[in-house]
């Protein structure tokens, strides 16, 4: 069956889905000289009185992984696409793959990045080679075949070109859908949500894909409600809230909301836990938090533990552990999404 005449018998043509996604052709060369990858200058998206984002300013590296998460309703997606010139933006200013982000600019810029939604809206009743070479021709990219050939290599299923989408997985999908973006070999790749509705097996595999896009230097923005797939993947990650809460490494978010903390345990509860915890140097405060549990704030815990496990020692407690408490990214998210909440019930 040809492409054409499947895509007709789903009730669309080329022609509508090209007006539709209003793609360019593949601009070619590279971005030597380019600082950023991404540059978003104050930038505002209303639909009438409701703010979708407000004031968002921040930049991505080439060949970063850059994670931005939210909850529901925060101004993630609707982000995504006004970077991805689907939507325009109520105010400021934005530089996406090295072009200045306006109406006129946008087949530039869509030639040179892609985005991959939620929902990848493949062809079911098309193979996996004919879809891929459908949005080849949207995009009017040379070398159809060894465009189609490398990016299933990459996402391992060069074996599952001629299965039709309809017989794959979702997870399978997924793969497809990435293979798709990666044909026009973008600039820069939004990935919305990813792993929403995968197993974890899948989820698992398509973080795989991830990491090795992002060792072959592939700057990619990763929108997701997965906090652990964030920490794992991305060298920064930025929380929005409507507007843009933090932004940084998690290790530094961590620093900037959490102290330092070592958590001990001993066999007996401390007969005067002030009196030991007190007067040691690095350590600046400390609590109970279970029979026999102590969480100390330290300035330095490779320098404070050694302190504290020989004044336990002499004081003849029995250490069951010693240890540095590491929040999580979760943490840092919950801990600003909490401070939102608060925030506005003042």
């Amino acid at each position: 069956m040809s492409i054409e005449r499947a895509v007709n018998e789903r009730g669309a043509d080329l022609e509508v889905i090209r007006t539709r996604i209003d793609v360019a052709p593949a601009s070619k060369g590279g971005h030597s000289g380019e600082q950023a990858a991404l540059v978003v200058e104050h930038l505002t998206k209303r639909f009438g009185e409701r703010v979708a984002f407000d004031d968002v300013s921040f930049d991505v590296g080439y060949g970063e992984v850059f994670g931005f998460l939210g909850p529901n309703g925060a101004g993630k997606t609707t982000t995504v696409r006004t970077l991805g010139t689907l939507i325009a933006p109520s105010s400021g200013s934005a530089t996406v793959a090295g072009i200045p982000l306006s109406a006129v600019n946008g087949p530039a810029i869509r030639a040179r990045i892609s985005i991959m939604p939620e929902s990848p809206g493949l062809y079911r009743r098309l193979t996996v080679s004919e879809n891929l070479r459908c949005f080849a021709g949207l995009y009017e990219l040379d070398d159809v075949s060894g465009r189609i050939e490398r990016a299933l290599r990459a996402v391992s299923l060069l074996d599952r070109a001629g299965d039709p989408c309809g017989s794959l997985s979702k997870g399978l999908r997924q793969r497809v859908a990435l293979a798709r973006a990666l044909l026009n070999d973008p600039a820069v790749l939004f990935l919305d949500e990813p792993t929403s509705g995968l197993d974890p097996v899948a989820a698992h595999d398509v973080h795989e894909l991830i990491v090795s896009l992002r060792e072959r230097g592939v700057t990619i923005f990763l929108t997701t409600h997965r906090l652990e797939e964030a920490e794992r993947l991305c060298h920064r990650v930025a929380i929005l809230n409507t507007t843009l809460r933090l932004i940084g490494r998690p290790d530094e978010l961590r620093q900037q909301l959490f102290h330092q903390t070592l958590e001990v345990r001993v066999r007996d509860s401390l007969g005067d836990p002030g009196l030991l915890f007190d007067e040691l140097p690095g350590v600046d405060g400390w609590k109970q938090s279970a029979p026999g549990g102590y969480e100390l704030a330290v300035s330095d815990p490779e320098i404070a533990a050694p302190g504290v496990a020989r004044a336990l020692v002499g004081a003849g407690a029995d250490i069951l552990s010693l240890a540095e408490s590491r929040h999580s990214l979760e943490d840092v998210y919950l801990q600003m999404i909490d401070e939102d909440v608060e925030a506005r019930r003042r």
